[in-house]
């Protein structure tokens, strides 16, 4: 991470060394194959706060504090309209996330659900954090400041799962709130986070699998007025007043259902989950990580 990040840490952290590590582990994905040929096409989903040993792997005790946490953000929401809340998906997603993380790089991951209020403690804790289904986010003060402090210092946020017009204006005006000098772009298939890892093709877009399953659906519709709004895929970046990204918004996708509900159909698994849900969170944490 940038060294400016450190300014709003207390107490001394390694990120540096996390992100070369990323540069290693990143690089090694020869068990990828394995999961592709004859591996089982998914894992089990798994709510049971007392994790098997297949979810609880131990840490090395050198990265006890500095290994990758993948941590979610708590956040409120208004009380009007469509939109989630930020434990969608969760636990199993970010089970299934950290095992395959564990399982397809030497990545040092620390396993579990870690989920974290908006602080400042928190998140200078994280240089990578994640907020799911923010259609109805509804910041509060206190997290406006402790977000703002947070990017600018050298954090980054992934933002997924929030569809149509309404959703996203919500959102773009709650993080004009947090960096009012901020600018979006909206990422075209050839930046490097579509290759920088897995070589994209084309931006990844998956929906609920429900959708897929019952509906044949690869996105989910909304509406404004009675009309469809457009549900192509964004990969928006939101870039500091430094021109660097400190936030992705996946938009009209739902990244963290692949990962989630892996293992309940083998086709969605093949369809999504291996070919889009993974790849794309992996580009993610390693153009985060090394930018």
């Amino acid at each position: 991470m940038p060294p400016r990040f450190f300014q709003s840490v207390g107490r001394p952290r390694t990120w540096g060394l996390l992100g070369g590590l990323f540069l290693i582990a990143l690089l090694s994905f020869s068990a990828w194959a394995q999961l592709r040929n004859g591996g089982r096409f998914g894992g089990p989903r798994r709510s049971d706060p007392n994790l098997p040993a297949e979810y609880s792997w131990k840490t090395d005790p050198l990265f006890e504090e500095d290994g990758f946490t993948f941590a979610r953000l708590e956040y409120e929401r208004h009380p009007w309209g469509r939109g989630g809340y930020w434990d969608t998906d969760s636990p199993d997603a970010d089970y299934n996330l950290g095992l395959r993380l564990h399982q397809m790089t030497s990545l040092k991951v620390r396993p579990g659900f870690n989920h974290i209020a908006m602080t400042p403690q928190n998140l200078a804790n994280n240089p990578f954090v994640y907020m799911i289904e923010p259609g109805r986010l509804e910041l509060r003060e206190e997290e406006v400041a402790a977000l703002r402090q947070y990017l600018l210092n050298g954090g980054f946020m992934m933002i997924d799962d929030f569809w149509g017009n309404s959703e996203w204006n919500n959102f773009a005006a709650q993080m004009k709130r947090v960096l009012p000098d901020g600018a979006w772009v909206d990422l075209p298939i050839e930046h490097a986070i579509f290759h920088c890892v897995f070589d994209l093709k084309e931006k990844p877009q998956m929906p609920a699998i429900e959708n897929f399953l019952y509906r044949g659906w690869t996105y989910e519709p909304r509406y404004t007025n009675g009309v469809m709004d457009p549900h192509e895929p964004h990969y928006r970046a939101l870039m500091d007043p430094d021109g660097r990204m400190v936030v992705i918004a996946c938009h009209n996708t739902d990244l963290g259902d692949g990962w989630e509900r892996e293992g309940e159909d083998e086709r969605y698994f093949r369809k999504f989950s291996e070919a889009m849900a993974y790849p794309m969170a992996v580009n993610i944490f390693f153009y985060a990580m090394t930018h």
